[in-house]
């Protein structure tokens, strides 16, 4: 099976590595109730906030940047993961892949109507940002799951 859109095999160490670091630093900055202070540094910024700071388009702004490190591991890694290519890569794991991604996608917009009906405030703003990672985090759990309970379907 060809796929021309995934990677090669030898980045999903990787990918593993930095999904798994980008999971327990989001669970670690959610669970400290993470307030933007931790490893503060000067970043260029294509629009600063009139809220936070200076208002205008290219600034260079100090912020934290514990949660970007963080969100961009859990992205690239999550990547990695979902879109490397397999040892055997073949048409059950291209269909496995298919479907997994499919389902992740119609069961993450299931839970966002579940709370966009019954989610309000700020919490509801939180599930939005939790919702940039969900179908990634969805697929990837679940392709991996059922190809774990599938067991061996190599020939």
């Amino acid at each position: 099976m060809k796929s021309n859109y995934l990677l090669s095999n030898k980045f999903k160490p990787l990918g593993w590595f930095l999904f798994i670091i980008g999971l327990i630093g989001g669970i670690i900055l959610y669970a400290i109730d993470y307030d933007g202070e931790v490893m503060v540094t000067k970043v260029f910024s294509i629009y600063s906030d009139p809220f936070i700071g200076d208002a205008g388009f290219f600034k260079v702004i100090e912020n934290g940047i514990a949660d970007e490190l963080v969100y961009v591991c859990l992205i690239i890694g999550g990547l990695l993961v979902g879109f490397t290519k397999e040892k055997v890569e073949d048409e059950y794991i291209y269909k496995l892949r298919t479907e997994s991604l499919v389902w992740a996608i119609i069961f993450n917009y299931i839970l966002l109507l579940f709370t966009i009906v019954f989610v309000y405030d700020m919490t509801f703003f939180n599930v939005l940002i939790f919702n940039v990672f969900t179908p990634l985090l969805f697929f990837v759990f679940r392709f991996n799951f059922i190809k774990l309970k599938s067991g061996n379907h190599e020939e």
